[in-house]
């Protein structure tokens, strides 16, 4: 593939095992326009287990999408956040490093800002961090949690989806996402909050320091096993 340089080539190649993995990142890097220095980064931040663990998980009101839009979980280590950080200060940290966190998460998003006002009968509210999708024609919201998941977390997120598709989604447009970042969820009360969802949501979780490319392929492994 001539469009990669050859120390990407050489990145890839020594880098992963099998050859799923390197026809995942040889088109990844030349669909997303990866740098050699973006290539290194999600090699080591082992993007191609995290997406594929994402798959696997994905909401069936999601399965419609392109695969590997999502990763589960999101790493964020550029962000360099103090243990007992706020959701504001995770938020703030995000801002500041956007050109990072869209290249964590993907190619075709275009930001629209944090703290995106809606107003529903007299009252205000105030979104985390609000994208347009530009191949989706949709509006995606992430909303950041610096705890575990919890039911609640879910009623919160469909009621803004809600919100964004009657106030500022345009006709043409196709229903808003959701994205939840959580610090750690349990799979099964998961399972259980997203049985009768009918908002196109997911629930991941998020780190702030890289994660051994081991201990990802373990739980990938785990997840096939469970699933087949």
């Amino acid at each position: 593939m001539t469009q990669l340089q050859w120390s990407s080539h050489l990145h890839i190649i020594s880098k992963t095992k099998s050859s799923e993995e390197i026809i995942f990142y040889l088109q990844a890097a030349i669909s997303e326009n990866w740098s050699v220095r973006d290539l290194e980064r999600q090699l080591n931040s082992a993007v191609f287990e995290r997406t594929i663990i994402a798959n696997q998980k994905v909401s069936t009101l999601l399965t419609h999408l392109p695969k590997n839009l999502f990763k589960d979980p999101y790493i964020f280590e550029f962000l360099d956040l103090p243990d007992g950080h706020s959701e504001k200060d995770l938020e703030k940290a995000l801002v500041i490093n956007l050109q990072k966190f869209i290249l964590e998460i993907g190619k075709g998003f275009t930001y629209m800002g944090n703290q995106y006002r809606l107003q529903v009968g007299n009252k205000d509210y105030y979104t985390d961090l609000l994208f347009y999708h530009c191949d989706l024609q949709c509006l995606v919201l992430f909303e950041l949690k610096i705890q575990e998941f919890e039911p609640e977390f879910l009623g919160k997120l469909n009621f803004y989806l809600e919100a964004l598709d009657r106030d500022v989604k345009r006709p043409f447009e196709n229903n808003s996402i959701g994205i939840l970042l959580c610090k750690g969820k349990d799979s099964e009360v998961v399972e259980y909050a997203t049985a009768r969802n009918t908002s196109p949501a997911m629930i991941a979780d998020y780190e702030t320091k890289l994660i051994p490319k081991n201990v990802l392929a373990n739980k990938l492994h785990q997840l096939i096993e469970q699933l087949s």
